[in-house]
């Protein structure tokens, strides 16, 4: 079967991207763990001991870079739509983030302990229609925010992804009620021409 103009671009791009070969050499499960480790450095994320879970944590690179700083002493829960291979010292669950089912297991597996920091890096199926694409990812974002809300300790943090346009604003101004603190960030390991941005609240009010 013959690639698509689409797919050879990416395959090009990939060749040339400097976190894909860093990634490659260094053992990382993907380039978007840069991403996350940049974040962590700049706003001190993660320290040894915590409770982290990461939502839409496959092919796993998040997990794996949280597992290395949290140490023997914390602990990381993963979730995803598709399988990740096994990462030692992280419990990972397969299912569905919008099914109230999945959620109830991850509440359960957090054994009535609540998290130190939440971080999700979901994005939906684009579609190429971009405002189906927009509101798919504007409802992933606010259902992390629901579920932080339910698992946060009060000061916690919320780390997601999500994408500039329609309902971002009211996104941002939610965060704003739930936090003390809220900072946009762009990693250098984030693509230039990609709309995603990482919004990190800190402080969680509580209930």
């Amino acid at each position: 079967m013959s690639r698509t103009k689409s797919s050879q671009r990416w395959l090009a791009r990939n060749a040339k991207d400097e976190f894909v070969k860093r990634a490659r050499k260094e053992g990382v499960r993907s380039r978007a763990a840069y991403k996350l480790e940049e974040i962590d450095r700049r706003d001190h994320l993660l320290r040894p001991g915590m409770t982290v879970v990461d939502l839409g944590a496959a092919p796993g690179g998040w997990s794996q870079y949280v597992k290395s700083r949290v140490g023997a002493t914390g602990r990381v829960l993963a979730l995803d739509l598709l399988p990740m291979a096994p990462i030692p010292g992280v419990e990972f669950i397969e299912g569905d983030f919008t099914e109230q089912p999945v959620l109830d297991l991850l509440m359960e597996r957090l054994q009535g302990k609540q998290a130190d920091l939440v971080i999700s890096d979901m994005a939906p199926n684009m579609t190429g229609v971009a405002s189906v694409d927009q509101a798919r990812s504007i409802n992933l974002a606010e259902l992390a925010v629901d579920f932080a809300d339910k698992a946060l300790e009060p000061g916690g943090s919320l780390l997601l992804k999500t994408f500039q346009g329609g309902g971002f604003n009211e996104l941002h101004a939610e965060l704003r009620r739930r936090f003390a603190k809220l900072v946009s960030r762009k990693p250098q390991a984030s693509r230039s021409e990609s709309r995603e941005i990482y919004l990190l609240a800190k402080g969680f009010k509580g209930h």
